[in-house]
């Protein structure tokens, strides 16, 4: 099996143990944030940075050993982030449900308005129902691993949740399936979630091919302020930040210089 199918027979094991759950929400909830308003950039504003959370990758290996990852989201608020990412998959992303949890209390006792994305590889309506007990704003949904019909069930499932949906994809067969099940906020991964293998090349193609109407942001393989600039002077809208953030101590300077290159 491919790393992929790997995660996802994991992830459907997972579903089944999540579906006998009976977790009470947060006592403390803010309102949904309008996470299309956050991200989208508009005319001579700069890019927008997403700074994301996870412990390791099957891609990258171990990235931090920090257990708590309240620190982290609090540096990215101050570093200038627009939005965090928290990954939610724990066997191969070090992630968990909880994760996202504790960055919603930090941020909101920061009082920031940041929104929070769920990162995880959603299957089943029941992994919504825990991203938005969680606190999240936002959940990813990942086209290439799921139908086109099955996308936009949860595509609405999502909205009907009060969660903004981030539709990935990696190719135009899949930006055709996010646009006809009305996607507002759409993700290229420049990474074959296959092959683990980067190919800007490809996700440039793809990114400009996202009508001018919907957030358009480019999710992985950014490390420097050239490649920052690089997507500043694309159509995108915001990128996500992972890896470089993730191996830094304290990722708040790293992050302000590569907000500072967005300028």
């Amino acid at each position: 099996m491919s790393r992929l199918e790997d995660i996802l027979a994991s992830k459907r094991t997972e579903i089944e143990a999540l579906k006998t759950l009976d977790e009470e929400p947060l006592t403390v909830r803010r309102g949904t944030l309008d996470v299309a308003r956050f991200l989208r950039r508009g005319l001579g504003d700069p890019l927008r940075l997403l700074g994301e959370i996870k412990r390791k990758s099957p891609s990258a290996g171990e990235l931090t050993r920090a257990s708590d990852v309240g620190p982290r989201a609090e540096a990215y608020a101050r570093g200038g982030a627009s939005m965090i990412s928290v990954l939610c998959d724990g066997p191969f992303f070090g992630g968990s449900w909880d994760d996202v949890a504790r960055v919603r209390t930090c941020i909101d006792r920061l009082a920031r308005d940041i929104p929070i994305l769920a990162k995880e590889f959603v299957l089943d309506e029941s992994q919504l129902d825990r991203a938005r007990a969680m606190g999240a704003d936002a959940v990813l949904l990942i086209a290439r691993i799921v139908s086109p019909a099955r996308l936009h069930e949860l595509h609405d499932a999502a909205r009907a949740r009060d969660l903004q949906p981030m539709v990935e994809v990696t190719d135009e067969t899949e930006l055709a399936s996010a646009l006809a099940c009305g996607a507002r906020v759409i993700g290229v991964n420049a990474r074959d979630l296959d092959t683990l293998v980067m190919d800007p090349a490809r996700a440039a193609r793809v990114l400009a091919a996202i009508p001018s109407d919907r957030v358009r942001i480019h999710l992985s393989g950014l490390k420097t302020e050239d490649d920052v600039r690089s997507i500043a002077r694309t159509s995108a809208d915001a990128a996500l930040l992972g890896e470089a953030l993730m191996r830094e101590d304290d990722p708040e300077p790293l992050l302000r210089t590569l907000v500072a290159a967005c300028a």
